[in-house]
């Protein structure tokens, strides 16, 4: 399937799917002419609409148009290479692009939202933003010795295109992927379905529709891919900060590979250099993959060809939907065994679609519409005794399928069974231990050298005063907690599990054999344990200053916790976690790391508690994965909540939220309203966009603090709570950023729950809630 050439004399921001009277590449203004001496941006400095910067010899320039900030290589035909805004439009009469004397370049227009490029975590002075003869965009800051320091560039940024020398891949430094993204459609410039990715583990290039792998390149060997035909050299580069690729072209001859929103990867002069929109899920050739899911009706070797002519409109149904593109249309006809064709229905912007039921009164000419129809297999057609085999085979394949199905459930339900018995054998086994032991004997070793009291109902009984409301401290998902005083004097926490928590054994045994192996200034210490028939109760050190929520969200506690406190109780919980994901015995993660679970004592130094649903690791293991989702929403990273994924980057996600809270003095979903959804990460962020971090302080600090540990709490706690659990810090690399004086040089992307949706306003029953409130566990839907 040929897509026809672009003309010479046509714009080619791309190759289009199918040609229109409108693009979104226009050529330079009449009369504009490239400065040489014009390449820069300094402090103070404004590009507006009618203003161009082009690169030394005038090979690349920027400029607005007419909308879209863009760098383009000169030419006959001018072509777009990179866009600054290509998802955000700008005002086409007031769009400027500036740079101010704090360091920060931004794109501003009228009624449209401040578009930040860059934006310090504090004020740089001496700063230059330049437009290079490679058609790379730097910041850079400039030293009194004459160095330079990059703080910026557009090549971390691509769009659809990728020059020489422009990366693909990861910078495990800043955690920052470079990747290819297609455009919308021919029209719009907005980030399509199509990406094209390096993966450094097979060193290889792979574009993906969503998800779903389409192409690959195969493994990169002496400078050359087996699915594409040698135009370049290409280089696959590693060090401890980076892993990707670049390609490099002998000639100074102006070139680019260009993504388009059908998949396909062209390069400058139109060429094919994969054909990701020709891979159906079915067929190999030429670097195409194999999909799990594929239409019974379609065949090996039907595809879609391009024509130009006059199709039937009486079979066609139209669906108007700006969120569909050509390859949406495409996957949507491919999956409807009905449809022979389809078009984009709106021919201008290239969105909504046309679909064909018959090819009947077709008439296939030069001019007309352009439009894509199916053309079947003309394979395997003669004898069907092919058929029949590969009949026999299936019905074969199925009864051995079948049979090793109904054998692991078999084997599942079995396990299951004997993972209930042996719970049940351990509770008994506890249980056990205390009948044979008097009230008077407090001394029990259950774990093999921990020194755990088992404490007698009695003396239980006598040190909280029969469980008197005036000693009770508080309300837990295990259930009540009281203060109880020892015979000895000593004061303790007594958290008794009630019969209609939704914690139970499991819970209890997991608490009482895990935090009995973990010893740190930063964790709440257990002394014992009590089992009375079908009670169970902890017993651990009182902590007089109960919960850091007591204090956080209260109006008159949080004016006790000034700055300086606030950033001890942070890096007191980050000891303690980093202790739990790296010094401790083994691997804990706590799954429900929150303010009410942080425990002060009489200096106000936090202690990490409640380990009810913490979970062990060996220090090989790195993540898990679960059907049972317990916790707080609010605090749970997004692959845990979604998934039942989780990991020590979990707990750092939790971390992220307590962090903001800690500065603020907020709850995270203490902002939602109807009229602003934003939770407090969501804030945080805008106001991290905006430059205005420090609005996020807390008011009850008046003023009193110190705004370079504030920007580095902010700084952190937003690179802790990003989407992808590999992009968030271990907690080595908080402690370290939160101690270091220094400015945090990796830059946070979009975090996870950014706004409050209404589905999980249904699964939180409001404000702050877990399942201590609620019952044993929140459930995914």
């Amino acid at each position: 399937m040929e897509i026809p050439p672009i003309a010479s004399s046509q714009c080619s921001y791309h190759r289009p799917l199918l040609p229109s009277t409108r693009s979104i590449c226009r050529r330079r203004r009449a009369g504009s002419t490239p400065a040489s001496n014009n390449s820069t941006l300094k402090p103070g400095d404004r590009l507006d609409v009618t203003g161009e910067l082009c690169s030394e010899k005038g090979k690349y320039c920027m400029n607005f148009d007419p909308e879209y900030l863009r760098i383009f290589a000169q030419g006959q035909d001018d072509w777009v290479v990179w866009m600054a805004n290509r998802d955000k439009p700008a005002d086409i009469a007031s769009a400027t692009l500036s740079l101010n004397h704090s360091g920060v370049l931004k794109i501003e227009s009228k009624n449209v939202t401040l578009i930040i490029l860059y934006s310090p975590p504090q004020p740089v002075n001496n700063t230059v933003a330049t437009l290079l003869a490679t058609g790379n965009f730097v910041l850079e800051q400039l030293h009194p010795n004459g160095n330079k320091s990059m703080l910026w560039q557009s090549f971390d940024f691509p769009t659809d295109s990728l020059l020489p020398g422009m990366k693909l891949g990861v910078n495990h430094k800043t955690r920052r992927n470079w990747s290819l993204v297609s455009s919308f459609s021919k029209s719009l410039p907005a980030p399509g379905p199509f990406r094209l990715d390096w993966e450094p583990k097979t060193k290889e290039l792979v574009t993906r529709r969503g998800k779903q792998v389409y192409w690959r390149s195969g493994e990169l060997r002496n400078k050359r891919f087996k699915h594409i035909s040698a135009e370049a050299e290409y280089h696959a580069m590693f060090n401890d900060d980076e892993e990707y690729f670049m390609f490099t072209t002998p000639s100074e001859e102006l070139t680019k590979w260009t993504l388009l929103e059908t998949g396909q990867l062209i390069n400058r002069k139109g060429n094919d250099i994969a054909r990701a929109d020709k891979c159906y899920g079915y067929n190999t050739d030429e670097g195409c993959q194999k999909w799990e899911e594929r239409p019974t009706c379609r065949a090996r070797g039907d595809e879609f060809d391009y024509k130009s002519g006059y199709p039937n409109l009486n079979t066609a149904r139209n669906v108007v939907n700006v969120r569909y593109g050509i390859s949406d249309c495409q996957a949507m006809c491919w999956s409807n065994c009905s449809c022979i064709g389809f078009a984009s229905f709106d021919n201008i912007n290239g969105t909504g679609c046309t679909f064909y039921q018959s090819v009947e009164g077709t008439n296939i000419a030069g001019g007309g519409e352009d439009f894509y129809l199916l053309v079947k297999s003309t394979r395997h057609k003669g004898s069907k005794w092919w058929m029949w085999m590969c009949g026999a085979m299936a019905t074969v394949l199925l009864i051995i399928f079948h049979s090793i199905l109904c054998h692991t459930m078999t084997k599942q339900k079995y396990v299951r069974q004997e993972k209930a018995n042996k719970i049940r054998t351990e509770m008994q086994d506890i249980e056990a231990s205390r009948g044979s032991t008097s009230d008077n004997d407090l001394q029990l070793n259950i774990s093999g050298g921990d020194d755990l009291e088992l404490f007698s109902y009695a003396s239980i009984m006598v040190a909280t005063n029969g469980f008197s409301l005036d000693n009770k401290l508080g309300q837990g998902g295990f259930g009540p907690v009281f203060k109880g005083i020892l015979p000895s004097g000593q004061e303790v926490a007594v958290k008794k599990l009630s019969k209609t928590s939704g914690q139970g054994a499991i819970e209890f045994k997991n608490e009482l054999t895990l935090i009995s192996k973990l010893q740190h200034t930063n964790l709440v210490q257990l002394l014992g344990h009590c089992i009375h028939q079908q009670e169970r109760m902890l017993v651990y050190e009182y902590m007089s200053n109960k919960s850091l929520d007591c204090f956080l969200f209260d109006a008159s506690g949080r004016e006790l916790l000034d700055w300086s406190k606030r950033f001890s109780i942070i890096e007191g919980i980050g000891q303690g976690l980093l202790y739990l994901h790296k010094y401790s015995r083994l691997k804990i993660i706590h799954r429900d790391l929150k303010a009410s679970n942080i425990l002060l004592d009489e200096n106000m130094n936090p202690k990490i508690s409640d380990f009810g649903v913490a979970r062990m690791f060996t220090k090989q293991e790195t993540e898990s994965n679960t059907n049972r989702i317990v916790g707080t929403y609010g605090y749970m990273s997004p692959e845990y909540a979604m998934e039942g994924v989780f990991s020590t980057k979990s707990d750092v996600y939790s971390f992220g939220v307590l962090l903001l809270e800690i500065v603020s003095g907020r709850r995270n979903n203490s902002l939602c309203s109807e009229e602003r959804p934003l939770n407090l990460v969501g804030h945080a962020w805008e106001l991290w966009k905006a430059g205005l971090v420090l609005q996020v302080v807390d008011p009850a600090l008046n003023n009193s603090f110190s705004e370079d540990e504030v920007l580095r709490c902010v700084h952190v706690g937003l690179l802790c709570v990003e989407d992808n659990a590999d992009d968030r810090p271990t907690m080595s690399s908080v402690i370290l950023m939160l101690a270091n004086k220094t400015k945090v040089n990796i830059l946070p992307k979009k975090p996870a729950y950014y706004v409050r949706t209404s589905l999980l306003d249904e699964e939180t029953f409001g404000v702050d809630s877990t399942y201590e409130k609620f019952g044993s566990e929140l459930h995914t839907v």
